[in-house]
């Protein structure tokens, strides 16, 4: 066991282990920024959750509710194309795994530098698919967590205002609005998982490109989470919250 250890470590450089070491960071990292932004600058992510929470609220006050059942199922249909995408692809890449010289022949056609065996590109292309196949679990995540919104959201009563009722009405809302934001936030971490997948490919161009592509894909996450026009609108909403 230690000998095999040892071969896979002198397989890569070691700026191979640092580009990976950068990518599995960036991955955690972005998502704990995102989720847990520090209170003087919430990302789009954690500025969406207050209009789930109205969203319900809303929808608790609405005696036909079509258009909410609607809606939610729009975003299931979203979660479903990007799971049902992923694991085509990575049906594909698997496919691909049994053939790593076609890989290698390509990647050769870009870059001649690049050395190694078959393992290191077997390795390469396991790298992607690992990524890949998180992202496909946190879109099935997302289905079964919007199917249990949508169940939530077809047991609140329709009640009178102001009556015990109501506000027992109005809390389930709420926790259907709970719901709401898991399977978007499981959603998010899919898509997020997706944007490093195509980052991890570069790897297959050496350990630069792998460098690279993971900070050229963190510089897009940071624009649309905190610097986009979309979070400026965001936060141009003034009203109390609910």
């Amino acid at each position: 066991m230690p000998d095999r250890a040892l071969t896979l470590m002198q397989l890569f450089a070691p700026l191979d282990w640092a580009a990976l070491v950068l990518l599995l960071g960036a991955m955690l990292g972005a998502t704990l920024l995102i989720e847990h932004p520090p209170a003087r600058r919430l990302s789009t992510h954690v500025l969406m959750r207050r209009y789930r929470r109205e969203w319900m609220l809303e929808m608790a006050a609405r005696d036909v509710r079509i258009f909410d059942s609607q809606v939610l199922a729009i975003l299931r249909q979203g979660s479903s194309f990007f799971a049902s995408t992923t694991l085509i692809v990575i049906g594909g890449g698997a496919a691909l795994l049994g053939q790593p010289e076609r890989l290698r022949t390509v990647a050769l056609d870009i870059v001649p530098e690049l050395t190694g065996p078959l393992i290191v590109w077997e390795i390469k292309l396991l790298v992607v698919l690992l990524v890949l196949l998180a992202a496909f679990l946190k879109f099935v995540w997302a289905i079964r967590l919007f199917g249990y919104c949508a169940v939530m959201i077809a047991s609140v009563p329709n009640t009178a205002p102001d009556t015990a009722a109501s506000q027992d009405a109005l809390a389930l809302a709420r926790r259907a609005g709970e719901i709401g934001i898991l399977a978007e936030r499981s959603f998010n971490r899919g898509l997020r998982a997706v944007y490093f997948s195509l980052a991890s490919m570069a790897w297959l161009l050496g350990p630069e490109a792998l460098i690279a592509a993971t900070l050229f894909t963190l510089g897009i996450l940071w624009r649309r989470e905190f610097g986009s026009r979309t979070r400026a609108v965001l936060l141009a909403d003034d009203r109390p919250p609910r």
